[in-house]
C-alpha cells in the first residue's frame, strides 16, 4: 500500500514488535515496520511508534535514532519501553539501570484520564519487560501513569510525544489495544487498512507485473499457497499451480487438495513423487537430515515440473520478510533464512522474476483476504501443516507402514474434534507415532505394538504454544476408536507439553 498517512513502527529489536503492527492493523489502520536507521525513508507517516528492545540505552552499541529527522515529521510519536527511555534521553532526561529486571504483569494507574488514557480503568493490568528505568525527567515532561508502587510508567513530552514502560501490544496488557487506539486517534486522518481495497491493489499489481507472461506457483493446500493461487486466478493471468504429493501427507489429503481447487475453479497440476521421497528417506533417522532430504527433493521435483519459469510466485508473508532480513545492521530479529532462498530462486530474484503478492500481510490477514475472494471457511480454517509433512511426526526411520498408522490415528483424532465442535477452537492438532513398542492385550493375546501421541495446542504465531485442555470425553472416544481400529497401536498418550520447552511438532 502507498506509504502516506500510515503508522510507521521503528523496530529496536523487541520480540513483540510484529505484534504492534498487527494491533494497529486490527484497529483499522495501515502499519509498516522500519529500522531506526531508516527513519528518513518512511515516506509521509501519520504517526510513529518506537518499539521496545533488548538493549540498554547505556550500552555502547545501543540502537539510536536521528531525533531531528523524527521530529521534523511533525506527527504524534509513541515510545514503548526502550522507545520511551530513548525519548526521555532525547528530551534531556536520564535513564539508569534498575536493581532488578521487571518482567511480567503489573498494575498501571493513569494520572491523567484524557488523551492516551481516555476511557481506561483506574487500575489496569499491563505487561512489563525491562531492566532500565527513567530517572531524571526533563523540564516539560509530565507523568501520566504510574504503577502500583507509584513509579512512573508513562510519560508525555509536549503535545506530540508519549512514552509507556509496558507492552500494550500483548494480550496480557488488558487495555493495551484501547491505549494504542487512543494514541492513533491523536494522529487525525490515518490511512485505513481495508482488506477489500488491499485486494484490489494486489490484483492490479499482479496484472501490471505479470502482463502476458506465464507465472508458476507451488501449492500445498495450505492457506497461504491457496490464497496466492486464487489471487493469480482472479487476476486473470496465465498461471500454473503445481502440487507435489511427497507421500508425507495426511489421510486422503492429496485428493482433498485437488478437489478443493476444483471447487474454487482453479486449475491444478498434481505431481505424484511419493515413491521418490520414501526411497530417499529410507533408513535415515536424524531429524535435520530428513528435513534436508525432503526440502532438496521437493525443489528438484518442483523445478522439473516447472521447466523454464518466466515468473515465480511465492506465498511469502510479512513475518517471513522481517525474519529474512539480510542486512547485518538490522535490529529486527534475524531468526531464519526463508526456506525458499536457494540458488534458483535467488537467480530469479536477481532477474526480477519473483512475485510475492502477500508480502505485506500477516497470517490472519491472509485468511481475511481469502474470505474476500470467496474461499470456503473449511479451506481457510485448516490447521497449519508442516512443510516436511508427517516426517516430523514420525521420529526415527520413516516407512510406509508407520506413515499409514499415523494417518489413521490423525484422521480419527481430527474427526472427533470436528464432530464435537472443537476443531476451530484449536490452533493445531494431530496424531504422532511414539517410536516405542509396549506390551498390551488385544483379545486374549498379548500384543507388542507402537504407542501414539495426540497433541492439540493454541498459539498466535507458533513462536509459543500451550496445550489445550480437551474434554475427557473427546480423549476417551479418540483413544477407544484408535485402539479398536488402528492396527499396530496398543497405547494412546496425550501430549501436555507447552512451547517452550517442547516444540509444537515432534521433530
Amino acid at each position: 500500500m502507498e506509504e502516506i498517512n500510515h503508522v510507521a513502527v521503528l523496530d529496536f529489536g523487541s520480540q513483540y514488535t510484529q505484534l504492534i503492527v498487527r494491533r494497529v492493523r486490527e484497529l483499522g489502520y495501515f502499519a509498516k515496520l522500519y529500522r531506526p536507521e531508516d527513519v528518513a525513508e518512511i515516506g509521509k507517516p501519520g504517526a510513529i511508534i518506537l518499539s521496545g528492545g533488548p538493549k540498554s540505552t547505556s550500552e555502547a552499541d545501543a540502537p539510536d535514532i536521528d531525533f531531528a529527522t523524527l521530529d521534523a515529521y511533525g506527527v504524534p510519536v509513541l515510545g514503548v519501553c526502550y522507545g520511551m527511555q530513548l525519548l526521555n534521553i532525547k528530551f534531556g532526561g536520564e535513564v539508569k539501570a534498575s536493581d532488578k529486571r521487571e518482567y511480567g504483569q503489573a498494575i498501571m494507574k493513569p494520572v491523567a484520564c484524557e488523551g492516551l488514557y481516555e476511557g481506561v480503568s483506574a487500575e489496569s493490568q499491563v505487561w512489563m519487560s525491562h531492566s532500565d528505568t527513567v530517572s531524571n525527567l526533563p523540564d516539560g515532561c509530565s507523568v501520566i501513569a504510574v504503577n502500583q508502587h507509584d513509579t512512573p510508567v508513562s510519560l508525555q513530552w509536549g503535545e506530540r510525544y508519549f512514552g509507556i514502560q509496558y507492552h500494550p501490544e500483548v494480550t496480557h496488557s488488558h487495555e493495551g489495544t484501547r491505549i494504542l487506539g487512543n494514541f492513533l486517534m491523536m494522529a487525525g486522518d490515518l490511512q485505513p487498512f481495508r482488506i477489500e481495497e488491499f485486494r484490489r491493489e494486489i490484483i492490479d499489481g499482479i496484472r501490471d507485473r505479470v502482463g502476458d507472461k506465464q507465472v508458476v506457483c507451488g501449492v500445498s493446500g495450505g492457506v497461504d499457497s491457496t490464497v496466492l493461487a486464487v489471487l493469480l486466478h482472479e487476476a486473470g493471468v496465465n498461471m500454473r499451480a503445481i502440487f507435489v504429493d511427497n507421500g508425507l501427507l495426511r489421510k486422503d489429503e492429496a485428493a482433498e487438495v485437488v478437489n478443493n481447487f476444483h471447487r474454487m475453479g482453479v486449475p491444478i497440476e498434481k505431481v505424484d513423487a511419493s515413491e521418490r521421497f520414501l526411497t530417499a528417506l529410507a533408513g535415515e533417522t536424524a531429524p535435520e537430515k530428513k528435513r534436508v532430504i525432503i526440502g532438496n527433493l521437493f525443489l528438484d521435483v518442483f523445478w522439473d515440473a516447472v521447466g523454464d519459469a518466466e515468473i515465480l510466485a511465492q506465498g511469502t508473508l510479512y513475518p517471513d520478510v522481517i525474519e529474512s532480513a539480510s542486512n547485518e545492521n538490522s535490529k529486527a530479529s534475524k531468526i531464519k533464512t526463508h526456506h525458499n532462498r536457494v540458488d534458483r530462486v535467488l537467480e530469479l530474484q536477481a532477474q526480477g522474476k519473483v512475485l510475492e503478492p502477500l508480502a505485506e500481510l500477516f497470517k490472519d490477514e491472509v485468511r481475511e483476504l481469502g474470505a474476500s475472494l470467496g474461499i470456503a471457511k473449511d479451506i481457510l480454517n485448516r490447521h497449519p501443516f508442516p512443510g516436511p509433512g508427517l516426517a516430523v511426526r514420525c521420529p526415527g526411520d520413516i516407512t510406509k507402514e508407520k506413515l499409514d498408522i499415523i494417518r489413521e490415528v490423525d484422521a480419527i483424532f481430527i474427526s472427533r474434534l470436528k464432530d464435537h465442535g472443537w476443531y476451530d477452537k484449536v490452533w493445531q492438532a494431530y496424531g504422532a507415532l511414539v517410536p516405542v513398542k509396549t506390551v498390551g492385550v488385544k483379545g486374549d493375546e498379548r500384543s507388542y505394538e507402537w504407542a501414539c501421541s495426540l497433541r492439540a495446542v493454541v498459539s498466535e504465531d507458533a513462536m509459543t504454544a500451550d496445550w489445550v485442555e480437551l474434554p475427557y470425553s473427546i480423549l476417551r472416544e479418540s483413544s477407544n476408536m484408535i485402539l479398536n481400529s488402528v492396527a499396530g497401536i496398543n497405547r494412546v498418550l496425550f501430549d501436555v507439553s507447552s512451547k517452550p520447552p517442547a516444540s509444537i511438532e515432534w521433530e
